[in-house]
């Protein structure tokens, strides 16, 4: 698959915090303070406008993960970023570990049951915070499938572009 210019969501900024240029940041990256290491960013704005950064820098602070932005040396700079999402390229990320995968490597595969009928493709992926849920979408309607392996999800096959389940076309 050619991950060439496909861009991962990594996290926003959830407001200042404290008067020196600090922000709190939400990280979907494990650990969270694992954010740092995938630079330059592509921040993003509500409307769409984009601009790269570096040289941010930042910490777990346990109940926050904390970042210092270059240039941002106070309470309203680093309020003029809350809402900014946080970008990289695919290809800044490591490799999955064998039997692991990254979400945005499954969105778009074709997704058919264990009998061979076709569910539309892979749209996108959420947490529920019980399971982890693989929304399937064609012409016609969306299905929420449990990602639960391997009961409901029985194969990921990224060179084939096929996800396989075992659920019920008509639910």
């Amino acid at each position: 698959m050619n991950d060439q210019g496909r861009r991962i969501l990594l996290g926003r900024v959830a407001g200042a915090l404290g008067l020196r240029g600090e922000v709190k940041l939400e990280s979907w990256t494990e650990p969270r303070d694992a954010i740092f290491r995938y630079q330059p960013w592509t921040l993003r704005d509500a409307q769409g406008r984009e601009r790269q950064i570096e040289g941010v820098r930042g910490r777990d602070s346990g109940k926050h993960i904390v970042a210092t932005f270059p240039d941002v040396t106070d309470r309203d700079g680093a309020e003029a970023l809350r809402g900014l999402e946080i970008h990289v390229p695919r290809e800044a990320l490591p490799p999955a570990k064998p039997g692991e995968f990254y979400w945005v490597d499954l969105e778009g595969l074709r997704v058919v049951t264990v009998d061979g009928v076709p569910l539309g493709t892979v749209s996108h992926l959420f947490s529920t915070g019980a399971n982890d849920v693989l929304v399937a979408r064609d012409d016609e309607r969306e299905r929420m499938i449990p990602f639960v392996r391997p009961q409901y999800v029985t194969d990921i096959d990224l060179e084939g572009g096929v996800v396989t389940v075992d659920w019920d076309p008509e639910f």
